[in-house]
């Protein structure tokens, strides 16, 4: 093949060299516009995993990057001036300058022709020449941008800046530094990667960069290699503590605002996309450098392995894309973290360290606990600490308070409609589901949907109390969970709206009734979908009777026997409908700013707090976002929330979407818990209210991780426990817990140890034994090594 390479940097030219291992013939070109020695930055981060895969494909170069590696497995967090250190995690990393020399040599010794100082001929002309043609061009890549049409690419800019430096000064570790200072919060990303230098990465929020005075250089143009002397200087002065002394050092160092690259497709005839070309990952999670070597792997696999081009570059596509997109959404989740880091200003130190660590929800509690056991029981301690525990355990067995009830662990049973109800009347079935959640060890039990009126419902099915014979049968169910197990059980009251009159969700999720059907209401009137009935918009009379049946259902839950009441202002049901601009577009005091249509929502809730007693808590669920364009989005969530604690709400219960079909939700693992835990900080926090956080959680893992971060104080899984009723005992037998935080039903005592499953018997040689022993050390520190003669192999 006749292959072209637009691009000299590491990933270009490893390409290249993998190329011509595999096949001699192959006569590849690269032309890189800068010079064999002008590369710009410091070190090179790799994992564990990607250096595997290149001493698989390349031992030469395995072999010469391994003898130039910085190792160690700590992680050194400095908070305001307190120390952790944090072990058994493994990095490498080693100079960009020193890995472009390897890839330089290794390029020419397999007679790799490389044109530096040389811009790459122009794509058309390069694909007609050319069997393949390797956009590996950069974060700004001419080639995406001439066919941006197929590629379609989007840059997502983002509000922080970072600039980077060096420093002699050789950390031992990865090194954080957060620092509080009168501007705001500032931050360090640094590592070693030499016996006499660190790279050293400073950033910080775009408001605290102006208030610090960055900005003085904001519109200076600096050319190629040049950097920001005054920028320099700034930080010397700022963390002259942290640098003890050293110098900065500096390669073409000026402010940039990180871009985050996507394109929908990777390829285009037999041009194809590499490295920051076709993506970028925020550099707290990984390196640039890392992912386009990885790159060059695949694509030399997949040319290797397949009988066309054509077939080569979708092969290459399908493998990384998704693997690409798992990296950038953890990344996206590390950069809001990094962008949102004054929240946290708060928090108490080692909760602090262990948010920052589990920020991108790859590392959780039980990997940390893993690496550095000692480090996972201090974040422990701390959390029962701050809680007033009287034991050290598993958080989600922590006991916590909502206002005046005191719940004995932290984990929710989701509220979830069942549509098994005759005329509004919970029955056997709902006795046997909240029953058997109960005593299966969740805290609280929540019920579903509970309608105020039968206009009010979803489906025929929904359960209600809008009367007394309601009332009755929901006690019987409150009277079992009290009587049986130590959980508390909450009612959830709503109204439908624009939702209801829907047939029955196995028969149709969110299909109109067309017999018996009843009239719907909203606060505008527009559908919530296309197919389904078109609402009234709701009169003042409509909303003075709305509000009497949430008082008078309300007055029936207390004598029900329920613990605790919640709001639900969520979903695009009624109240909900009022909070979102989507379908609240009314004209009068109830729509329009996000203060009048708080208006009726809260007006709701004042009338439902009036009539309960303060013994027991009242709660809201909220959407945090509409996954709309011009809908609410996180930061108007916290606003409703603010709201409603102003009002008297003991905790915010903190779901999103569903106020439209038409909705584009982004979903993930626990994909919710970041609107949770801004609403936590900025809003709960303060005013001593609590949060709960739910959306896809579904291990006890995630839980304790989202409670020791101090994202969210209760934990809400609905599906999980319809999967395992008994889910929180098992996860209590699975950790090893026995406590007050999950205790058994006498009659089910005799399982509570997890049963056993099938075993060896053949034994291991005990000095194998002893080796496993001794095997990776938790902490491992880099030690530079000045006489390069005495560096070990």
């Amino acid at each position: 093949m006749k292959i072209a390479i637009a691009g000299g940097g590491p990933g270009g030219l490893y390409l290249a060299a993998l190329l011509k291992q595999l096949d001699v013939a192959h006569e590849v070109t690269v032309w890189e516009r800068n010079a064999p020695d002008d590369t710009f930055g410091f070190g090179v981060v790799f994992s564990d995993e990607t250096l595997g895969a290149i001493e698989g494909a390349d031992t030469v170069i395995h072999e010469q990057m391994a003898s130039r590696f910085a190792r160690w497995t700590d992680i050194d967090i400095e908070v305001d001036g307190h120390p952790f250190t944090v072990g058994g995690q493994g990095f490498a990393a080693m100079g960009r300058k020193d890995l472009l020399r390897l890839l330089q040599d290794r390029a020419a010794e397999l007679d790799v022709t490389v044109h530096y100082r040389t811009e790459a001929p122009d794509v058309d002309e390069l694909r007609a020449t050319h069997d393949l043609v390797v956009a590996a061009d950069g974060l700004n890549s001419p080639i995406r941008t001439k066919h941006a049409d197929v590629f379609r690419p989007t840059l997502d800019y983002r509000r922080n800046k970072y600039i980077w430096l060096g420093t002699d000064l050789v950390f031992e570790a990865f090194q954080f530094f957060v620092k509080q200072t009168e501007w705001g919060t500032m931050q360090i990303h640094g590592y070693p990667y030499s016996d006499s230098a660190s790279t050293f990465i400073v950033e910080m929020h775009e408001d605290v960069w102006r208030r610090a005075g960055f900005d003085a250089t904001e519109h200076e143009t600096f050319p190629p290699g040049v950097s920001d002397e005054y920028a320099v200087e700034r930080i010397r002065q700022v963390f002259a503590d942290e640098l003890a002394g050293h110098r900065v050092l500096t390669n073409n160092s000026k402010w940039l605002s990180f871009a985050t690259v996507r394109n929908d497709c990777w390829h285009h005839g037999n041009v194809v996309l590499l490295g920051d070309a076709a993506h970028t990952a925020h550099f707290s999670i990984g390196s640039g450098t890392k992912l386009a070597m990885e790159d060059a792997l695949a694509l030399a696999a997949c040319l290797h392995e397949n009988p066309t081009v054509e077939e080569a570059l979708e092969a290459y596509q399908v493998e990384r894309k998704p693997v690409v997109e798992s990296t950038q959404r953890a990344a996206q989740a590390s950069l809001e973290w990094f962008e949102n880091i004054g929240m946290y200003a708060g928090q108490e130190p080692a909760q602090f360290c262990f948010n920052l660590l589990t920020r991108s929800r790859r590392i959780t509690f039980e990997n940390l606990q893993e690496r550095d056991r000692e480090f996972a029981y201090r974040v422990e301690s701390a959390f029962a600490e701050e809680n007033g525990a009287a034991e050290v355990a598993p958080a989600m067995f922590q006991p916590v308070d909502i206002g005046p009830l005191r719940l004995h662990n932290r984990v929710v049973l989701s509220p979830m409609d069942m549509y098994s109800a005759q005329d509004g009347v919970p029955n056997d079935f709902h006795l046997v589901h909240l029953g058997s959640k109960a005593l299966g060890g969740a805290g609280l039990v929540m019920t579903e949907m509970v309608c105020t009126s039968p206009e009010a419902r979803i489906t025929p099915g929904c359960t209600g109390l809008w009367n007394d014979e309601q009332c009755e049968a929901y006690r019987r169910i409150t009277d079992f969970v009290h009587q049986r197990t130590p959980a508390k059980i909450g009612l959830q009251l709503g109204h439908s709206g624009r939702k209801g009159s829907t047939r029955l969700m196995w028969e149709g999720i969110d299909e109109p009734l067309l017999e018996n059907n009843w009239e719907v209401i909203s606060p505008s009137p527009l559908p919530y979908g296309e197919g389904s009935h078109p609402p009234r918009e709701a009169s003042a009379a409509d909303l003075e009777g709305v509000v009497a049946d949430f008082v008078a259902a309300a007055e029936r839950g207390v004598r029900a026997g329920f613990d605790l009441i919640e709001l639900h202002a969520a979903h695009g049901y009624l109240l909900s409908s009022f909070l979102s601009p989507i379908s609240n577009q009314r004209t009068d005091e109830y729509g329009g700013s996000l203060g009048n249509r708080l208006r009726f929502p809260l007006a709701v809730f004042d009338a439902v707090r009036a009539v309960v007693p303060e013994t027991i808590p009242v709660t809201v669920r909220i959407s945090a976002h509409d996954w709309m364009p011009d809908g609410n989005t996180e930061h108007d969530a916290v606003e409703i929330a603010r709201a409603f604690v102003e009002h008297g709400a003991a905790a915010i219960d903190v779901s999103s979407g569903q106020v439209a079909k038409d909705e584009q939700p982004v979903f993930g693992r626990s994909y919710q818990t970041p609107f949770a835990d801004r609403i936590r900080q900025t809003v709960a926090v303060p005013a001593g209210a609590k949060v709960i956080a739910v959306g896809a959680i579904s291990s006890y893992d995630d839980v304790n991780s989202i409670l020791l971060a101090g994202r969210a104080d209760l934990c809400a899984l609905g599906r999980t426990h319809l999967y395992d009723p008994q889910w929180t005992l098992h996860a209590a037998a699975e950790q090893e817990y026995q406590g007050p935080g999950a205790p058994w039903p006498d009659q089910f005592r005799a399982g509570r140890r997890k049963p056993p499953t099938s075993r060896t018997d053949k034994v291991p040689p005990r000095l194998a034994l002893l080796r496993a022993g001794n095997a990776d050390p938790v902490h491992l520190r880099w030690t530079p090594h000045r006489d390069d003669a005495a560096r070990p192999a």
